[in-house]
């Protein structure tokens, strides 16, 4: 797995079982994959020379990232590398102007964009679609950075010519009137067979996943074939292998496109206690071509919470956080990702599995703030 973050850490963990060895390309000794992974080879994904050396050896090569350059991937997958997903596939999870066209080209769903060159680009988009609208950077972008919403002409002027004048390659979108975020995560093998899990509900603030509800609260079944048929269709489309997270907009008038990324995904952490097959699991079933594993949730109700980085010091460390949350709520599920502490850093996730949507999201919202806080929202004392 070239990327030695915590998707490649907890790949490791569902590696284990399977009787596979993974081997991670980290950029640095304290990455989070490799303070548990024994295999590691320490070197930068854009360097080609690291890439081949890393992939001697390796019977598959896959990701926890989409920045590796495609014609590196390509100089791998001719000298006989099996690269899952294929370099063709990862440039759609790589560049979002690429993506867009495809998907439009395949008739789904995506809302209205155009490329940037210039200011005029946006003017004339705004003109046609209306403001505001959302300006994103074509690679790179992610938890809300790489991406402005343009509210007037004035303010357009100034932001994308700053960009344009940086190097920056933009486009422009529709911003969407959504009701709420959705994710179809889906896995397909090179043998074609495809596995579905449930349609989640992700919530978001300041840009950034701060829970995964599985399944999505109120969606009918319909909404919930759409979505999954698309995800499917996509994978397939774009010959997709390992798992696709497809990121979707739930509006007035049915679901649209927001982004795809081609690996393990944030909104399937949930997956690791909630469904039969976790993600990180099939992902690895998927690239060696093994069928797929069962997506049947292990509960009714299952709620996964980010962990972000305190805007404050703590005097509480970890250990003491986890004693008091444990004590508190013996049934969640901690994953820490040997990350260091600093403000609105992805640091782990809690899990809480129940019968009740509600009260699993309500459990899961204080266990995350405590965690990331030593504080409790509800009043709750420490004695």
């Amino acid at each position: 797995m070239i990327g030695g973050g915590q998707l490649a850490r907890m790949t490791h963990q569902a590696a284990i079982p399977l009787g596979q060895s993974l081997k991670v390309l980290a950029t640095s000794k304290d990455d989070a994959a490799a303070l548990v992974v024994p295999n590691v080879e320490i070197g930068h994904h854009t360097d080609l020379e690291a890439l081949k050396n890393f992939a001697q050896g390796c019977d598959v090569v896959t990701f926890d990232h989409e920045h590796v350059p495609g014609d590196h991937l390509r100089v791998l997958a001719a000298a006989g590398v099996s690269v899952q997903p294929n370099p063709d596939a990862l440039l759609h999870a790589q560049d979002k102007l690429v993506m867009r066209r495809k998907l439009a080209e395949l008739g789904l769903p995506v809302p209205p964009f155009a490329e940037v060159t210039g200011v005029g680009d946006v003017l004339r988009f705004g003109a046609e679609h209306g403001w505001p609208c959302v300006l994103k950077t074509t690679r790179g972008g992610y938890d809300g950075r790489g991406v402005w919403v343009l509210d007037t002409p004035n303010g357009a002027n100034r932001t994308v010519s700053e960009l344009l004048d940086n190097g920056a390659s933009l486009l422009v979108e529709q911003r969407v009137a959504l009701r709420r975020e959705l994710a179809a995560l889906v896995a397909r093998s090179p043998f074609g067979q495809g596995a579905a899990w449930p349609l989640v509900e992700t919530v978001q603030e300041d840009g950034i996943c701060v829970q995964v509800l599985a399944p999505a609260p109120n969606a009918s079944a319909e909404l919930v074939e759409q979505a999954q048929d698309l995800a499917l269709n996509i994978a397939g489309g774009l010959d997709v292998t390992g798992v696709l997270a497809v990121e979707l907009f739930e509006t007035a008038s049915g679901l649209v496109i927001n982004e795809l990324a081609m690996r393990p995904h944030n909104s399937g952490h949930w997956t690791i206690e909630g469904s039969r097959t976790s993600q990180f699991e099939q992902h690895l079933r998927a690239v060696l071509d093994y069928p797929l594993g069962s997506t049947e949730q292990t509960a009714p109700a299952v709620v996964m919470a980010n962990l972000l980085g305190s805007p404050i010091e703590l005097r509480m460390g970890v250990d003491e956080r986890l004693h008091h949350l444990f004590a508190r709520y013996p049934h969640a599920k901690v994953h820490l990702y040997g990350k260091s502490e600093r403000p609105g850093r992805k640091l782990g996730h809690v899990t809480v599995l129940g019968d009740r949507m509600d009260e699993a999201r309500e459990q899961a919202r204080l266990a995350a703030h405590w965690l990331s806080h030593a504080e409790w929202l509800d009043g709750y004392q420490i004695h």
